[in-house]
């Protein structure tokens, strides 16, 4: 079978790829070894967020009488949480399914191999192999959960974010290794129904990639829901012989023994770049990723790659583009290269946390003199009269030009806040632009506004 373009993988990254492909005309095949939609759809971005509404909705009932509103006690019917986030996974599956029949894209089920001459060998459920060819091959396998080495993952009481998702049961106690976006999405979403989370991070505090204001807040905030926090600390070993699991943690001052029912390895991810074929076609890996060039080629003509398999943010919305630029690109198309210090990056935690650009020491160590506003969120009315006081906008501004160097969010819904900052900075908007743009009242948005505003010395509600 000879196609135009064929995708290795169907995540965000793949099946938006192939997608565009279509579009732009090509003849399409997309090869996938498990459901359509990859990591992202069926165990990562939208399983975990159908998980974390229904905890945000036990917790609103659990606080109704505080905006006076009388309910029953609620309870957690872990099982239906579960069976909700499977469905909501299933539903989107079907829908990358209907998108690839629309787009006429040949969906080929099974393992793919890369083979010279670009070709890709397919080992077919039933054992069978076939072999596919195209012109251009995309490489966009994803990543899967790292494990340490003195904490190997059994599925049952060393768990990875697959199980986090699919317990039999909730845990009365759970120790959350790593706090990266991963970590402490579930460790708020276990606290939320009830379980004790501890959270052991290696390093010196919790979403160590995000700025250290926000890093705080959001102890601060863990800390006042009764999610224990140990930073600088390291596990040593885990022992899973007994009823639970009994793990050892170097801290700063000394050895500690924590026990709980359950452990969740959160450490990272590892690129899925095992047995594809890539020194049996000469393409270069540097640091467990593949080696690209601006417009995802790799070394060996006719090969690229896109997503969580190259040294990019490992992000869907950030796969997605890279393969969008990168079909155009072959298409003939000149598109503009990814600007990677203005992808927005998300946690959705209570309060959620949102970024794009430089923080404000990395702006600093760049050599820019700046201007920093914030603005909390206890002087902002909205955010006030919905009961989410916590947390603050920041924005980092270059003293001299004005440019909008960075943003960091930490509140309720300032998820859906931080495309603003995004779409400034692409559009080159300086500060002063977004200071004077008029924001409606009363939002959460409006905290954009003041941050600005506090920056240049010109803040009203504060």
């Amino acid at each position: 079978m000879k196609f135009d373009i064929i995708v290795l993988g169907s995540g965000p990254g793949g099946y938006v790829t192939a997608i565009r492909a279509a579009q732009l005309g090509f003849k399409t095949a997309i090869v996938e070894k498990e459901n359509l939609g990859g990591v992202c759809l069926n165990w990562g971005c939208i399983p975990t967020k159908a998980l974390l509404k229904s905890a945000q909705v036990f917790n609103y009932i659990k606080h109704a009488s505080d905006y006076g509103v009388q309910v029953a006690e609620p309870e957690v019917d872990f099982r239906a949480m579960v069976q909700r986030s499977r469905g909501v996974a299933e539903s989107m599956s079907k829908g990358v399914e209907f998108l690839m029949r629309k787009n006429n894209i040949t969906v080929i089920k099974g393992f793919g191999k890369l083979l010279p001459g670009k070709q890709v060998e397919i080992t077919h459920e039933d054992g069978l192999t076939s072999v596919i060819n195209a012109d251009h091959i995309i490489i966009a396998t994803g990543a899967r959960a790292r494990q340490l080495p003195n904490l190997p993952i059994d599925g049952k009481k060393v768990i990875g974010y697959r199980q986090a998702m699919t317990l039999n049961q909730q845990p009365k106690s759970m120790i959350v290794v790593g706090s990266g976006a991963i970590g402490v999405e579930f460790a708020y979403f276990y606290n939320s129904i009830g379980t004790q989370v501890t959270i052991v991070e290696y390093l010196d505090r919790i979403v160590p990639l995000e700025d250290e204001e926000i890093s705080k807040q959001l102890a601060r905030s863990f800390k006042k829901s009764k999610i224990k926090v140990m930073t600088s600390s390291e596990l040593l070993s885990v022992d899973t012989t007994g009823e639970g699991v009994k793990a050892i943690v170097k801290t700063k001052k000394g050895e500690v023994e924590l026990e709980a029912d359950i452990v969740l390895s959160a450490v990272g991810i590892k690129s899925n770049i095992e047995n594809i074929g890539l020194k049996d076609v000469g393409i270069e890996v540097e640091k467990d990723k593949i080696k690209v060039d601006k417009y995802y080629q790799t070394n060996i003509d006719g090969y690229y790659a896109i997503g969580d398999v190259i040294n990019t943010p490992a992000l869907a919305h950030v796969a997605s583009a890279e393969g969008i630029t990168c079909v155009e690109k072959i298409a003939g198309h000149d598109p503009e290269t990814i600007d990677y210090n203005n992808i927005p990056g998300a946690v959705y935690t209570d309060p959620e946390i949102s970024s794009t650009g430089y923080t404000e020491k990395q702006a600093v160590e760049a050599g820019h003199e700046i201007l920093v506003g914030k603005f909390p969120f206890t002087a902002s009315g909205k955010a006030k009269a919905a009961g989410a006081p916590d947390g603050f906008v920041k924005i980092i501004i270059d003293k001299k030009y004005g440019e909008i160097l960075g943003a960091h969010m930490i509140g309720a819904n300032v998820t859906e806040m931080i495309a603003e900052i995004v779409a400034a900075r692409k559009a080159e908007a300086t500060g002063y632009s977004l200071l004077k743009s008029i924001h409606p009242h009363p939002t959460m948005s409006e905290a954009v506004m003041e941050a600005v505003a506090a920056a240049y010395d010109e803040v009203i509600h504060l």
